[in-house]
């Protein structure tokens, strides 16, 4: 029985129907899934609504000096526990494991503890699906035993790492938004302070604006306004939104927020020069992109285009030659 599970589910024609019903159904599914999606913003928009509470808890719980009432409580018990019994937290987390889940998004105290929760399990399934692959339904069984262990190993190796490539592209993603939006939200925001309007409005201001364009930088101005509200430290709610974008551009024009506020210094020139420094940034990044595309192209053509060309113009000619001899 195990024998004909193992022959069936390893028949390359049954392998490669699937892998074409996976290319079909991928094919429509990218192109239908545009036309059926709702954009998230009031969802966004209220999951950050939720910051200004946690802010002030977080703040009631550090001033009370005996109180044990922290935002612990609203996590995932189970997995904090697993978290906790382990050891997780001083064995994978770091200073950089905590801004890169900000600055992908995950700002909670139980994204890290599910992140954590990941990174510690998924090595062991990765290990059992690689030796039920490998071993048991006798894959690459033409390869040395030491090079099977080296392939299992490898995929292991595959499943610790896979949680931060996913934070990573994650990441990347969040932040390229940010960046192409980021110099007409300073547009906005120079036009808010030139023209007497507080930070705190300006953000949110430009939030409204800026929402449709780029859902991940209004949700980080809208945090950013929260913290400045409830905060002991205008200087922290800055620095926090610097941590948590991880691009220079931004962190740029917080230090420069944080010099006003602390010399009273006129904001208005600084951020005209930052709006000015990051759309040339941003020129600059599209001028490198469209002077890589051709070598990029090369191999394409080479492959896909010259081939066909070559059977256009010569293909009359070999099927003449064929006819007369």
């Amino acid at each position: 029985m195990t024998a004909d599970l193992a022959r069936q589910l390893t028949n390359p024609g049954l392998i490669l129907a699937v892998l074409v019903a996976i290319a079909v159904f991928a094919t429509f599914y990218t192109i239908a899934v545009p036309y059926f999606e709702r954009g998230d913003l009031n969802k966004r928009m209220k999951a950050v609504s939720t910051e200004r509470d946690q802010i002030r808890a977080r703040e009631r719980a550090k001033m009370n000096e005996g109180g044990k009432v922290t935002l612990r409580a609203q996590n995932n018990r189970s997995v904090r526990q697993i978290v906790e019994k382990f050891n997780l937290r001083e064995a994978l987390v770091d200073t950089g494991t905590l801004n890169r889940l900000r600055a992908a998004g995950f700002r909670s105290e139980n994204a890290l503890n599910v992140f954590l929760l990941a990174r510690f399990l998924l090595p062991f399934l990765f290990l059992t699906a690689a030796i039920t692959w490998v071993f048991v339904l006798g894959h690459l069984v033409e390869r040395p035993f030491a090079l099977r262990v080296l392939a299992v190993i490898g995929f292991a190796y595959l499943g610790f790492y896979s949680p931060i490539i996913f934070i990573s592209n994650r990441m990347g993603k969040r932040q390229k938004s940010i960046k192409r939006a980021w110099p007409d939200a300073l547009d906005l925001m120079l036009i808010c302070v030139e023209s007497g309007i507080s930070i705190e409005a300006g953000l949110r201001r430009v939030a409204e604006e800026m929402a449709s364009a780029s859902p991940e930088l209004a949700e980080e101005m809208v945090l950013t306004t929260a913290e400045l509200s409830f905060l002991q430290d205008r200087r922290s709610a800055f620095d926090n939104l610097a941590n948590r974008t991880q691009l220079s551009q931004v962190k740029a024009v917080t230090q420069a927020l944080i010099q006003a506020e602390r010399y009273g210094t006129p904001i208005g020139q600084a951020l005209r020069v930052l709006a000015q420094e990051s759309r040339d940034e941003r020129m600059n990044d599209a001028e490198k992109k469209a002077a890589a595309l051709p070598p990029k192209l090369t191999v394409p053509m080479i492959l896909f285009f010259l081939p066909v060309l070559i059977a256009v113009i010569l293909g009359p000619a070999g099927i003449q030659v064929a006819d007369r001899f």
